[in-house]
């Protein structure tokens, strides 16, 4: 906010560097930084002024920066470069727009294999975590194959760990 009226006390916002006028002092940086100046001395507004003003003139007579890449890029393509072999990056406009990060693949629905013999809603695919029923009536003793169902597979739970086992034979 360039300047304004903040309940009933004057605030300005400035960008700028102020020498302080009074005392010992060093210079003041202020950046984006709230200002009562109803607390500054007479010199220290008229230093604010005089800094603000010259600020405001520097940026006023700069060209926009869009307007200087676009001169540079011609005067170093008329001179037979281009902005990555004078610089070694390409310039913002030339730049190809960045990739989408790849979106991870929701794995397809898979058939079920087990179901419960007591409740026939309660399947399982084999895949993921074993669901409640199944681990109740796995750990009173039976098998995950006894909830097989009929001509879909082999059995893909695993009470016991294949640490140390062969999981992959040779064929033939």
């Amino acid at each position: 906010m360039p300047g304004g009226r903040l309940a009933g006390r004057l605030v300005a916002s400035a960008e700028i560097t102020v020498r302080r006028l009074t005392g010992n002092q060093d210079l003041l940086t202020l950046r984006s930084m709230t200002i009562d100046v109803e607390h500054l001395s007479l010199r220290e507004l008229n230093a604010l002024v005089a800094a603000a003003e010259q600020r405001r003139a520097l940026v006023a007579s700069r060209r926009p920066v869009a307007v200087v890449r676009r001169k540079l890029i011609a005067f170093a393509a008329q001179c037979g470069y281009t902005i990555e072999e004078l610089i070694g990056t390409a310039p913002a406009e030339a730049t190809a727009p960045a990739r989408k990060p790849a979106t991870r693949r929701k794995p397809g629905k898979v058939a079920a294999k087990y179901r419960d013999p007591d409740n026939k809603r309660n399947t399982w695919s084999g895949r993921g975590r074993m669901p409640r029923w199944l681990a109740e009536k796995t750990k009173h003793g039976r098998s995950p194959a006894d909830f097989l169902i009929p001509g879909l597979g082999r059995s893909a739970a695993r009470k016991t760990s294949t640490i140390g086992q062969r999981t992959v034979f040779k064929q033939g």
